[in-house]
């Protein structure tokens, strides 16, 4: 009689099957299990179909709930939490085990004329005879000065063996010391270094603070920039914004990129079809879905002035405008266009007299007589309550100088105006296919600035500081730092130093990490080739043009 014990972990079954044949019971007990495998699979996809059904829903729950998630959070941005505190975590070199000296080799010991072993025996012939005698103790006398003479290159040796000692021991103990002080030093100087650099980080830190709680226009802008990029949003959100700030009507103007309805979830459920061994997606209604992005639109709307005016610690705000923008497809063109669809101003006072806890997010913006269509899944542009005012009152009308540049032009000799306008010119150029701008500002160079651009490309877009430095010696680390404090002051996303020369290493390690590029001659020379112009950079003889030009 066979038999064998059939078990199925996951179906938590077991069976015992006999037979007189051992062919069939191995049959039965392969059958068996065969069957059991076939039901776990299908369990098994049932299952999955299950978790992702309630991933989709979900993603879907995350949607309808956008604006409860901000409710019980604080947005006021916590200034310590944005210093660095952290320790130098690099371990102190440890002082180093030093070798045991040498033992000293012993000297031998030193003959005596008056030992034991040179002192002759006299017999009865020595006695009578005076020759005999003197025999031995001229043989006596001889010994001792052979083996003096031997003791004394031995004792030699061993002084040279011990010099040899002494002296290795001291060089590999020297080593081992110079090594230690060397890596200790080096140690020393990282730990400077890294707190001097988080010294300085806190302090600018401490200064942006200051300088929100004393209303500073820029400072406002970049303390709203820093509320909106805490902001959690589901990962498929453009969570890109331009902000703008009227000091004397403590009006703040937010433009905001909102998803698009094509990016939102869609799927419902996923169900499993055993009869054909195969999932299936239940996609939203359209209805279910066009009122689900409509909703979404009016929370973010809701949500983004909730959280900038919770964060108004300083009280600078008295009124918000948010205007949503959407990426599309003109659909009377077929041309690509980001169309506002929705706009509301409101103040303070008003806004936080609301209950965003009970409030229909749709109800609520009508309330607040936002501007929208109806539909707003139908992309329907509308004229903004309030835009961002791009005028600067730095900026003047610039002037081509490409053109007019050739193979003897020196870069690094040309009048620093016509230099200035030169980099706008390049830069503009540079922008100009994503639909940016570039303008030059007044000679006095106010605040740094020598031209500024705006790029409303949604990745590395935003406001640019550019600032152009014709120099003919090497760059240092203060003009890069002067470029970071510009950067901050004006609240710009990004700050690019142009130099027809080159920069210090310091300059470059001080940008590392920071919202800079640092452009030099090389570079600069071919971007000009890029927009099909040729110049070149001699810094040797730019020095003696414009010491010629001094006198």
């Amino acid at each position: 009689m066979w038999q064998i014990e059939v078990r199925h972990k996951g179906l938590n079954k077991y069976r015992l099957i006999r037979g007189s044949d051992k062919y069939i019971v191995e049959q039965k007990a392969e059958a068996q299990l065969a069957t059991w495998n076939e039901m776990w699979a299908k369990k098994i996809q049932n299952l999955e179909a299950r978790e992702k059904t309630e991933e989709a829903q979900q993603a879907i729950g995350e949607l309808e709930n956008i604006l409860d998630h901000t409710l019980s959070i604080n947005d006021a941005i916590i200034w310590e939490t944005l210093k660095d505190r952290s320790d130098f975590t690099k371990p102190k070199p440890l002082k180093p085990v030093l070798l045991t000296k040498p033992k000293l080799l012993y000297f031998p010991w030193e003959p005596k004329e008056t030992g034991f072993k040179y002192q002759p025996e006299f017999g009865f012939l020595d006695k009578v005879s005076s020759s005999r005698r003197q025999r031995k103790l001229d043989e006596a006398k001889n010994n001792f000065k052979l083996d003096y003479e031997k003791w004394v290159i031995e004792k030699e040796e061993v002084i040279k063996l011990n010099e040899e000692r002494n002296k290795q021991f001291e060089d590999e103990t020297n080593k081992i010391i110079e090594e230690y002080q060397l890596e200790l030093q080096m140690w020393e100087v990282e730990k400077l270094e890294f707190l001097n650099n988080q010294k300085e980080k806190n302090e600018l830190i401490e200064k942006r603070k200051e300088e929100y709680i004393s209303k500073n226009r820029d400072a406002i802008v970049d303390y709203c920039e820093m509320v909106l990029s805490n902001s959690k949003y589901p990962d498929y959100f453009p969570q890109e914004f331009e902000l703008d700030y009227n000091s004397e009507s403590q009006i703040l103007i937010v433009d905001y990129s909102l998803p698009i309805q094509e990016g939102l979830p869609k799927i419902k459920e996923v169900k499993y079809n055993q009869s054909r061994d195969e999932e299936v997606e239940v996609f939203l209604p359209e209805a279910t879905l066009n009122k689900l992005y409509d909703s979404v639109v009016y929370q973010i709307c809701l949500r983004t002035i909730h959280e900038l005016f919770e964060a108004d610690v300083a009280g600078a705000i008295k009124s918000i405008v948010f205007n949503g923008w959407v990426e599309s497809i003109d659909k009377g063109t077929g041309k690509p266009i980001n169309a506002c669809i929705i706009s509301l101003q409101t103040s303070k006072e008003e806004f936080q007299s609301i209950d965003l806890s009970k409030i229909e997010p749709k109800t609520c913006f009508k309330t607040l007589k936002g501007i929208g269509s109806s539909k707003l899944h139908s992309i329907t542009p509308i004229a903004p309550v309030l835009q961002i005012n791009r005028e600067d009152k730095r900026f003047i009308s610039s002037y081509e100088v490409a053109n007019s540049l050739d193979n003897t032009t020196n870069l690094a000799a040309m009048d620093w105006e016509d230099f200035e306008h030169l980099i706008r010119e390049l830069f503009e150029k540079e922008f100009k296919q994503t639909g940016g701008e570039v303008k030059v500002t007044q000679a006095s160079r106010d605040g740094g600035v020598d031209a500024v651009a705006f790029d409303p490309d949604p990745i590395r877009g935003g406001k640019i500081v550019i600032q152009a430095k014709r120099y003919t010696n090497t760059v240092g680390v203060s003009a890069v730092r002067d470029l970071f404090g510009t950067v901050m002051n004006e609240g710009a996303t990004k700050g690019i130093l142009v130099a027809t020369s080159d920069y210090g290493p310091d300059a470059y390690e001080f940008a590392k990490g920071k919202p800079l590029t640092l452009l030099n001659g090389g570079n600069l020379l071919n971007l000009l080739e890029k927009h099909g112009h040729k110049a070149k950079i001699d810094l040797k003889e730019a020095k003696q043009i414009l010491a010629e030009k001094e006198k």
